[in-house]
């Protein structure tokens, strides 16, 4: 949970596909489903690995759409932006509008090893962007103004405190 240092880290890509890792990324689906959110990065956990999971179908009846994305990376960006209201597993109940690129294309490694690159749009555009902000050391309050950014961490901290007396 924010403040920690772990979420300001760059995180290290990954080279080698194991059987850990795919696990690790099972554990990160189970997770974000549990939560409930939309996306995890793996340093949300403690885990500094270019590793992120996400799934934006929420409509009940819908099929999910789970996807493991290791060394993820955008590599083409619209110019027209789009703005939702973001959250964050590491933040929680706090919540701001970001403006990020409206369409992405990002390319990355499968599950299976395998290179994919997808163009995404709306909010699955904006989730990938989030997570990878996270394998970046970013978070989403650090696209806010330094006073609400100073607000919400202070909040955070006083969290965290409650939580360690219990």
């Amino acid at each position: 949970m924010h403040p920690d240092p772990r979420l300001k880290k760059l995180c290290a890509p990954v080279t080698d596909m194991t059987d850990e890792l795919r696990a690790l990324a099972d554990d990160m689906l189970t997770t974000m489903y549990d939560a409930p959110g939309i996306g995890l990065a793996a340093p949300q956990i403690g885990v500094l690995s270019r590793l992120v999971v996400m799934d934006c179908i929420k409509e009940d009846g819908e099929k999910p759409r789970p996807l493991i994305m290791f060394n993820p990376e955008v590599i083409a960006t619209s110019e027209e932006q789009g703005t939702y209201e973001e959250g964050c597993l590491s933040i929680p109940e706090q919540y701001a509008d970001v403006t990020r690129p409206a369409e992405v294309d990002v390319r990355w490694i499968d599950r299976e090893g395998n290179e994919q690159t997808e163009t995404f749009s709306k909010l699955w555009a904006t989730c990938v962007q989030h997570e990878i902000d996270h394998l970046d050391g970013k978070l989403f309050i650090d696209y806010l103004k330094p006073l609400r950014r100073q607000m919400i961490t202070r909040k955070m901290t006083k969290l965290k405190r409650e939580l360690a007396r219990g």
